[in-house]
């Protein structure tokens, strides 16, 4: 019986990498940048990796997709996308063409510096394939040349200094995407309209269908899921359109509804509490006085 090639394969380190990628091995075991011409061997097998390193893809020229995670992602022009350790990283089809560069580094490289801790708080690191950053020419030179100064370090001198100036270069690099990222929120008006016309429309068929009592009270992974976002990209294009997460347009949601019921109904607090899906009725009257400094009743009491 023939050996069948595995469906997934571990990439434990930058080493592996190189080796599956059929290129020499790394200067530094635990960082190394490749340009897109040296992963088409890596992209002809056709088979899905699992990495233990952070991966950053600057893409500069289009051409062709890759399997992340549940999706493919489709490589455009100055486009910057990020994965963490333990994604999966799929089959890359029509890459030929592509140019761009590949940044991979060992979680290890940031032990006893602060951006070990700082860098789980990126949360692009697990936006989606399809929530990848897209760079104006401005942006794509700043990234580049942040990327340029990385292989140079990595290339031309592995001493004392080394890691600490790579991983300055890094956080520099991340801290930039944050800054891109909310640029790119921002300037996409029309879409981001129409996303909150439709986070409105959510939460209001959620509780106009009766959902919460037999689901609960609505969920940023529910929100994410019916919108098409993850988690992290739908509250961090949220807090910068309106400056709550996701979390908090949930709990907006639930203090408007539950003001109407106080107000126009006579159900009791605790009906009240279960209608809105909360399973104990104390949750409910204290999420209502953090909101609003007023219990249900006291609010209540100035109706009457």
């Amino acid at each position: 019986m023939k050996n069948e090639t595995p469906k997934v394969i571990k990439l434990g380190s930058i080493t592996d990498l190189h080796r599956m990628a059929g290129i020499k091995g790394p200067v530094h075991p635990m960082v190394t940048l490749l340009d897109a011409a040296e992963m088409l061997h890596l992209c002809r097998v056709p088979v899905s990796y699992v990495s233990n390193f952070y991966m950053i893809i600057l893409v500069t020229k289009l051409g062709g997709k890759f399997r992340y995670g549940q999706s493919y992602y489709d490589f455009d022009e100055g486009s910057l996308v990020f994965a963490a350790p333990n994604q999966i990283l799929g089959k890359m089809e029509s890459y030929l063409e592509a140019e761009g560069l590949l940044l991979f580094i060992h979680p290890d490289f940031f032990q006893s510096y602060p951006l070990a801790a700082k860098i789980k708080k990126f949360g692009f690191f697990s936006y989606a394939a399809n929530e990848s950053l897209y760079l104006s020419e401005q942006e794509k030179a700043t990234m580049l040349s942040i990327f340029y100064i990385i292989r140079e370090e990595l290339n031309s001198r592995i001493d004392d200094f080394s890691q600490e100036l790579i991983i300055a270069q890094t956080e520099l690099l991340l801290s930039y995407a944050k800054r891109f990222y909310k640029r790119q929120f921002l300037t996409r008006h029309i879409v981001n309209n129409d996303l909150l016309l439709q986070l409105e429309d959510l939460l209001n068929r959620y509780f106009e269908d009766d959902k919460a009592v037999n689901n609960g009270i609505p969920t940023v992974q529910y929100l994410a899921e019916a919108l098409n976002y993850t988690p992290n990209y739908l509250s961090d294009m949220l807090r910068s359109l309106t400056g709550l997460n996701a979390q908090q347009h949930i709990h907006q949601k639930l203090i408007e509804r539950s003001k109407d019921l106080l107000s126009t109904t006579n159900m009791t607090i605790n009906e009240i509490a279960y209608k809105l899906g909360f399973e104990y009725p104390q949750s409910f009257s204290r999420l209502f006085k953090i909101k609003t400094k007023k219990s249900p009743a006291q609010f209540r009491s100035t109706f009457n």
